[in-house]
């Protein structure tokens, strides 16, 4: 079963220790129920070098996502995915030793209401929380429900937030930061955006918070680049587009190696 030890702890002590001591911070992502025995990728993940997993929670309209997670998405919710099958099968995972950080849309959320949502991500065993569609000014209730239950939400931060939201999103978010390279959807792409370098500056200078760059990083040069300006990054599409063309848990756990490797050379 989850381990209660790790599961009390937070997030953004974990990678704030894994910082500190040098390491660059690696968050490779699964949408949950995507494959039968799917949670033997988050022991791959573990064992590739991962310091925190993200599980997709599968929704109807992924509007921040791009063709790979959505095929990602309507291939779980065909298998029959929901959020209580997803947990009940993070209820069951051993001790990972890295926190999981659940992500989802906030109609998931509303579904259940927030109060049972994060108290159902905790009895799993999850510590935090990402709503990608849940902008700031509209955090506060979520934010509080969430703390209560020992979740910490995520809030993201894109190159087109204007410098007084990103100091109040650098200040309110929970975890660590999320930072968006660059304007558009989750998907693979050739280099990393021009944007990511600067964005994580401009977080950095408002935060001593983890700072994760995320959004089309999916080769060993780009994560090593992307750890030159911030503390990690956020592995998504990379991973999804691998296990939809068959990859197994091994194959997984031979491809995030790549990247844990890039991110020591840091």
């Amino acid at each position: 079963m989850t381990n209660p030890t790790l599961a009390a702890s937070t997030v953004e002590h974990h990678l704030r220790a894994r910082r500190d001591a040098g390491r660059g911070l690696l968050m490779p992502y699964v949408t949950g129920e995507i494959t039968p025995g799917w949670t033997d990728y988050l022991r791959a993940f573990a064992a590739a070098g991962a310091d925190a997993i993200e599980v997709g929670l599968p929704f109807s309209d992924p509007t921040l996502d791009g063709v790979t997670i959505q095929q990602a998405n309507d291939t779980a919710l065909a298998r029959g995915a929901s959020t209580r099958r997803i947990l009940a099968g993070l209820a069951g995972v051993p001790d990972l030793g890295v926190p999981l950080v659940a992500s989802t849309y906030y109609n998931l959320v509303l579904h259940d209401g927030g109060e049972a949502f994060c108290a159902a991500l905790r009895r799993a065993g999850v510590s935090g929380l990402i709503v990608p569609d849940l902008p700031v000014h509209e955090a506060d209730e979520l934010t509080e429900v969430a703390a209560a239950a020992g979740i910490e939400l995520v809030l993201l931060a894109s190159p087109a937030t204007p410098e007084p939201r990103l100091q109040e999103i650098s200040r309110r978010s929970r975890g660590f930061v999320y930072a968006v390279s660059l304007m558009g959807t989750t998907g693979e792409r050739a280099g990393l955006a021009g944007s990511a370098a600067e964005l994580a500056a401009r977080i950095r200078r408002g935060t001593d918070r983890p700072v994760l760059l995320g959004f089309g990083i999916s080769t060993p040069d780009q994560a090593r680049e992307a750890g030159r300006h911030a503390d990690g990054v956020v592995v998504g599409a990379a991973v999804m587009r691998r296990v939809l063309d068959g990859a197994g848990p091994d194959d997984l756990l031979a491809f995030l190696a790549t990247l844990r490797r890039a991110l020591d050379q840091e």
